[in-house]
């Protein structure tokens, strides 16, 4: 448990400094430690909240919000995170949706890194019904696989530019925090699990710890740019080990 602790404590300084809660690596890792199947989607969740619940307060004081963009995407994904988060899923198809949810996510992560070096840029404004509709999608993918899905809705966000970076960056905390919270809800419509989250309680100290440093790098000492390709490099590395358990 000390050295998945540690591990979570990384990912969680990598993740919070680009505005993400970690949720797919942290699924990833205690997959590979064999944590018991009901629970871990639960634990990453419940970090997800603690990692992002930082960021969203920092960005929200500073100002870099935008909730008319960001509302169509959580009315439509809040409901499916928590009916995602109820469904039973099978271990088998859960690792394989893993691997190719983790896959996409690191690819998308290591282009949305160009992004960031944008300053011009023109704004689009979105269809209420279009971000309903992707909201909607993120959701149910979110609450099955037990993920926030905003690292999936930050680089589409990038490609439809539909806002600067900064006020997708807190899109991104937003979304994943209020998602986690729907998808753990919908997670305690399965198991019985709440009171066996205090065996973990070292793996919650460390990402809120990690969480702290992460947005030090974050307004600190690295750029977004920079702390997004190591961010992308990590997942691709974890998808890669995920897919050589799950094929070979």
């Amino acid at each position: 448990m000390i050295i998945l602790s540690i591990l979570f404590f990384i990912t969680a300084i990598l993740y919070s400094s680009v505005g993400f809660g970690g949720g797919s690596t942290y699924l990833a890792l205690l997959l590979i430690w064999d944590i018991p199947y009901y629970i871990f989607p639960v634990i990453a969740l419940l970090c997800n909240i603690i990692v992002v619940s930082g960021n969203s307060f920092n960005y929200i004081r500073a100002g870099n919000y935008n909730i008319k963009l960001l509302t169509p995407f959580l009315i439509g994904s809040i409901p499916f995170a928590f009916f995602g988060g109820s469904l039973k899923v099978e271990k088998e198809i859960f690792e394989v949706l893993l691997f190719f949810i983790l896959s996409i996510a690191g690819v998308l992560l290591l282009i949305n890194n160009k992004s960031y070096k944008k300053e011009n840029l023109i704004i689009n404004k979105l269809s209420s019904i279009y971000s309903f509709f992707i909201g909607s999608i993120l959701g149910l993918v979110s609450g099955i696989v037990g993920i926030g899905g905003g690292i999936f809705l930050s680089p589409i966000l990038f490609f439809l530019k539909a806002e600067k970076p900064k006020v997708i960056a807190t899109s991104a905390s937003l979304f994943i925090l209020i998602n986690s919270i729907s998808g753990i809800l919908g997670q305690f419509t399965k198991e019985n699990t709440f009171f066996e989250l205090t065996n973990y309680w070292i793996l919650f100290l460390s990402v809120l710890i990690g969480g702290f440093i992460g947005n030090y790098l974050n307004l600190k000492i690295l750029s977004n740019r920079t702390l997004t390709i190591m961010t992308s490099l990590l997942v691709i590395f974890v998808s890669v080990r995920i897919g050589i358990k799950v094929f070979l």
